[in-house]
């Protein structure tokens, strides 16, 4: 009987894992695809030869790179403009400066 007891056990906790694992599956799937769709939104918003980007990548390279903590008025600049040119964005500061970099 114990030994019967036993086996139902690890089969129970099989088929939690089981479930648990696709559970965690889809949940990572749905927080990639939504960081997908944050990064092309992002990338499509600073797109093309603005000025106001392309002058904004040296300080785009210092905000970036001191994670954060330098601000110059380029960035800044071209942080309001992306926003007010895609008002539903919605994309961190750090994401914003990051696509400018990788233009």
């Amino acid at each position: 009987m114990p030994r019967l007891v036993i086996l139902a056990g690890a089969a129970l906790f099989s088929v939690a894992g089981g479930v648990s694992a696709s559970s965690f599956i889809g949940t990572t799937d749905a927080i990639g695809g939504s960081l997908v769709n944050t990064v092309e939104a992002t990338s499509d918003a600073i797109s093309g030869n603005d000025k106001v980007i392309l002058d904004a990548r040296a300080d785009a390279a210092s905000f970036v790179g001191s994670n954060g903590a330098i601000r110059g008025a380029y960035l800044e600049a071209a942080l309001v403009h992306v926003r007010e040119q895609h008002p539903g964005l919605e994309a961190s500061d750090m994401q914003l400066a990051e696509a400018i970099l990788a233009r």
